[in-house]
Order: C-alpha cells, then structure tokens, then sequence
C-alpha cells in the first residue's frame, strides 16, 4: 500500500497566520464600525509618524535597482547558469502585469486623474494646472517606484530559491543576515508577516474591485442590481472561485492563460480609446505628462509636504506605497 505524500504545509507558519486573521475577520464582523474606526487610527498614526520613512525607503529600492540594473551585477542569472526560461517574454509579462496592477490600475487609472483634477493637493481645482498636476501624481503613484518594490522582493526570492537552492519564501531574503536560522523561530515569524501582510494587500484589491464592480452593474443594471454590501460579498466569493480555478489549473492552464486574457482586454480597452478617443490629444498628452514625470521624479520622491498643513500625503502616496509593500511577498514570490 503506497504511502500518501506528505503536506506542503508549514504549520508553525500556517498556524499562528490561520488564527491571527481569523480573529481579524471574526471582530471585524462583529463590530464593523469599531474595526473601521480602529485601523484608520492605525492608518493615521503609521503615515504620520513612518511616513518619511517609508519614502526614504521606498526611493533607496529604486537606487538600488538602477544600480543593479546598470552594474555588473544585473548580469547575474537569477537560476542555475544552464537553465532557460521557461516562459517567453510576453506570457511573463502578462503574469507580470495582471499580478502587479490588476485591478488598481483600472481602478485608479480613472479615478485617480478626475480626483485630483477635482482636488488636487497644490493648484486650484479644474485648470489647466490642476490637470497638470494630476496626472504627474498618477505617473508617479503607479510608475516605476511601485515596480522597485516588487522587483527587490522578487530579485531576492528568485536569488536565493534558485541560485542557492534555499526555500521559495521571504525567509530566505534574510539568509546573509542569520544564516541557518531562517528554518527556526525567525524564518516562521518572518514568513507569517508576510502571509498577514499578503492578505492585507489582498484585503484592499478586493475591496476596490468589487466597490466598481457593484458600481459599474448598478450603472447598467439600476433596476436589478443595487449597490450594497450583499452584492459585493457575492462579487468576492465569485472572484475568488475564479481565482483558486486559476491556481488549481496550475500555471500553463490558469494563471497563463488568465494573465494572457486580461492583458488582451486591458490592450483592446487601450486601443479602443486611443482610435475613438482624441487621438493626437492622447499622444500630446503622453508625451508632456511623461516628461514631467520624469522631470519631477526626484523632488516626489523626497515629497512629504512637511511645510503644508494637509493630510494628502498619508492618504494618497504612502497609502499606495504602504499597499504595494504589503502585496509585494505576494507579488515578490509570483514573479520569482
């Protein structure tokens, strides 16, 4: 009689994770208003105490992968010398690009230029300033500093999993620094705050897709679709089918080809407002707004609005950057 294989799970991992974020859902559920009230006290004193250094942190993660990238060292394969890719570089991008925007840029590619067209943070609302200003904010937010984040974690998983053969998890990124310890007490510490701050990340992805998606069927459907809370826990629940669907196939049949489809949709929503749309606007527009991104990346990275009396910073730029930290275990770990 063979012998079942042994499970994958990591108890003193899944453990402590599996009863800490039952206990959140739990008196979430109880009190919503209190949990609600609570993490945005969190929220509030993180931002205003951290926040310079969360910046700080985040503009040394993109020095250092300038660096890395331009060094003799960006050379480096990230794997045994004789292994080849196992995916071409277009389905790896489309993994690349469904894990690490997915739904934040539909959502905030929108949103975020009309509310700070509407309100921006330094010029007078609805001008040509305003209009400036707003979409050097969405470069900045969703530009290269996001993907400094992602790639330092997956830089370092993909280092250490496959060119020294340690675990694929976040303990392995602090080999150097505790050596064989990483398989004791620290690494399961270690491995658990990144599963607390994936669901974190998972957390807010799920809240802003479903809030657009009830939004956008209430929009088409007003009659028979209402926008409340019953509506978006169905939207999760088949979200989620879809997604566990996805990993069940396993790489080739799901999430490849799942990454494949979004990207198509995201390039055919492209292309359908760049031929419909104001065409040569479009490009004038790009091209200006890029060069001021780029020309103003410096002074936004180091920008904690120190001399204004407003609380836009923590609202906006460190909360997007305080996500990304938090969803990069995940992302981090996919793209390795």
């Amino acid at each position: 009689m063979s012998k079942l294989p042994r499970s994958t799970i990591l108890l003193p991992v899944f453990v402590p994770a599996a009863i800490i974020m039952l206990l959140l859902v739990i008196g979430t559920a109880i009190n919503p208003e209190a949990a609600g009230a609570l993490f945005s006290d969190v929220l509030s004193f993180t931002t205003e105490t951290f926040g310079w250094f969360y910046m700080l942190a985040v503009a040394l993660f993109l020095m250092f992968i300038i660096v890395l990238a331009f060094s003799s060292y960006g050379s480096i394969k990230l794997g045994p010398d004789h292994a080849e890719a196992e995916y071409g570089f277009l389905e790896w991008f489309a993994m690349l690009f469904s894990a690490g925007y997915g739904i934040a840029l539909l959502f905030y590619g929108v949103a975020e230029p009309v509310m700070h067209f509407s309100s921006p943070p330094m010029s007078d609302p609805q001008t040509i300033a305003a209009a400036k200003e707003a979409m050097q904010i969405a470069y900045f937010h969703w530009g290269f500093h996001i993907w400094a984040i992602y790639g330092v974690v997956g830089l370092s998983l993909a280092y250490f999993a496959f060119r020294h053969g340690l675990p694929l998890s976040i303990r392995s990124t602090l080999y150097p620094i505790i050596g064989d310890r990483i398989h004791g007490p620290i690494g399961h510490t270690v491995d658990v705050f990144a599963i607390l701050g994936t669901m974190f990340g998972i957390a807010t992805s799920l809240g802003l897709s479903v809030s657009q998606i009830n939004a956008g069927l209430n929009y088409l459907l007003p009659d028979i679709i209402p926008v409340n809370t019953t509506v978006q826990v169905i939207a999760i629940a088949l979200v989620t089918s879809a997604a566990l669907v996805s990993v069940l196939a396993g790489m080739d049949k799901g999430v490849k080809r799942l990454s494949i489809l979004n990207m198509l949709l995201a390039t055919a929503l492209m292309l359908f407002v760049f031929v419909v749309g104001p065409t040569i606007f479009i490009l004038n527009a790009f091209m200006e707004n890029t060069g001021s991104y780029l020309g103003n990346i410096v002074e936004r990275t180091f920008s904690l609005q120190a001399y204004e009396n407003s609380d836009w910073i923590g609202s906006w730029t460190l909360f997007i950057f305080a996500w990304t930290i938090a969803w990069a275990p995940f992302v981090g770990l996919f793209i390795a």
